[in-house]
């Protein structure tokens, strides 16, 4: 039997709802096993990330619930929302992609000097001090500063910073065209004029 019409929509709908599901739990999940473990101590980032993982989880939910009751309102808002996401997440994700060596140093400088929690938490899982030199009169909670012969940290996060945000950044633009599969699968006419013309 061929996939057409609206069962084939609310099928698809339902399938990535579910998707986006299991990755907002997943990243509830993380961020509740980082902190629980120690490897994160910054409330503030574990925080955003538990919200936007029921942000998520709820948008999925509003989705999920829309395509199997046929609700009509609920996809709307759903549609809503979805746009911008959409737009946010692509926008994001393009700068990720888009930030060059130079612009990646600052943005670190930036968040390491506005950050104390982050901070401690990446001298002692990197064994370093400091960002761009080491100043054994500063106090540092890495294994190395006994020995006052640490290196500075930012080498060694620069080292990585250019693969995570190009991760981040095809992560984030591969969801977002998802999302837009979502939005066709979820706009109202897609799901009820062809439901509509059954008697």
């Amino acid at each position: 039997m061929v996939c057409g019409g609206f069962a084939c929509s609310k099928n698809c709908l339902c399938a990535l709802n579910l998707l986006y599901t299991l990755v907002s739990l997943l990243l509830i999940g993380i961020a509740a096993w980082g902190i629980g473990f120690g490897l994160i101590s910054s409330f503030r980032v574990v925080g955003v990330a538990i919200a936007v993982g029921i942000f998520l989880f709820l948008i999925a939910l509003v989705g999920l619930i829309g395509a199997v009751k046929h609700h009509q309102v609920l996809l709307f808002f759903y549609m809503i929302i979805l746009l911008l996401v959409f737009i946010v997440q692509f926008s994001v994700s393009c700068a990720c992609l888009a930030l060059n060596k130079e612009q990646q140093s600052q943005l670190l400088e930036v968040g390491w000097n506005n950050t104390k929690s982050a901070r401690t938490d990446i001298e002692r899982n990197l064994n370093c001090c400091g960002f761009r030199v080491f100043d054994p009169n500063e106090t540092c909670s890495s294994d190395c500063f006994r020995s006052h012969q640490c290196q500075p940290c930012a080498p060694i996060i620069e080292e990585y910073s250019g693969m995570v945000l190009r991760f981040v950044g095809g992560i984030g633009l591969f969801f977002s065209f998802t999302e837009v599969s979502r939005l066709e699968n979820s706009s109202p006419c897609n799901c009820f004029t062809k439901q509509s013309l059954k008697f």
